[in-house]
């Protein structure tokens, strides 16, 4: 093992082993507040992996209206994007379906100095495939013997994975979907596949369980989120995945913008141009 990831696995090790300090949140402002200062610490973070040309796969799963896209959201709104993306994959299409199982996600993999938040990811087998039907069974039970073997191969060839379970009781989420269900932003989210998931929520719950039995690896374990607060459920998910990779501050010194040279140049008159209607005034 390389000094590198020896030194991921003490800090991986010393940030399981610590007790959680609680820390409670007043109101809104309080949570804005830590909010922006994890925030700026992802910067820092993301700026050491670039320069020191780590890989960086994050997979959020849990169940659906767990928070997990709002989690992600959180994390990448201060980063730069050509160094943080989020791979968000559709349901395969028909060549997909004939192609090794993990394929068309290690073409999202990331390259040295980049990172990559998976909205779920090759799990999908080992839940809603499984529960639905979507996969064989010859299939299911060779995905649960590969995976582990797949993310051993990742961990050795150096790239940094990081894996979150989104938990959510049944009363939130049924408080979430209605939610959904009420908000016209946000009720393409509940998809069918949604409100099925929901009759079938003992299956998914079987579905997780033998999941976590077969995948919760000493090189890359799962790592549960209570969500059921989502502003906890953020904030605990940052903070533990900048306790997950040891970082140094490398924040450049704030610059002195150059004086505005103005030259003789005659612009356009304003009139050739075309505008936006300023329909609203401040």
């Amino acid at each position: 093992m390389s000094k590198k990831m020896e030194a991921i696995a003490v800090r991986r090790k010393n940030t399981n082993g610590a007790k959680s300090q609680a820390c409670e949140l007043g109101g809104k402002g309080a949570y804005d507040k830590e909010l922006r200062r994890l925030q700026v610490e992802l910067v820092k973070l993301q700026e050491w992996v670039r320069a020191r040309g780590l890989k960086v796969v994050c997979i959020f799963e849990g169940r659906d209206a767990a928070g997990k896209g709002g989690a992600i959201k959180r994390i990448t709104e201060c980063l730069n994007p050509r160094w943080c993306r989020v791979a968000a994959l559709a349901t395969p299409t028909e060549k997909e379906k004939t192609q090794w199982y993990f394929q068309r996600y290690v073409a999202h993999l990331p390259s040295a100095g980049e990172m990559v938040l998976f909205d779920r990811s090759w799990y999908n087998r080992a839940g809603v495939e499984r529960v639905m039907g979507f996969c064989t069974e010859p299939e299911y039970l060779e995905f649960m013997h590969s995976c582990p073997e797949f993310e051993r191969m990742l961990v050795r060839s150096g790239i940094v994975l990081i894996k979150y379970w989104f938990s959510v009781s049944d009363d939130e989420q049924e408080r979430r979907f209605q939610q959904r269900i009420k908000d016209p932003t946000k009720r393409w989210k509940l998809s069918p596949m949604d409100l099925e998931s929901r009759r079938r929520w003992v299956d998914y719950s079987r579905a997780k369980d033998e999941m976590f039995s077969y995948t919760d690896i000493k090189q890359s374990p799962w790592f549960v989120v209570n969500a059921d607060n989502k502003k906890c459920a953020r904030l605990n998910c940052i903070r533990h995945l900048l306790g997950m990779i040891p970082y140094e501050d490398l924040t450049p010194e704030p610059v002195k913008l150059p004086k505005l040279e103005k030259s003789n140049y005659v612009r356009p008159p304003m009139s050739d141009q075309t505008f936006v209607p300023d329909v609203y005034k401040i």
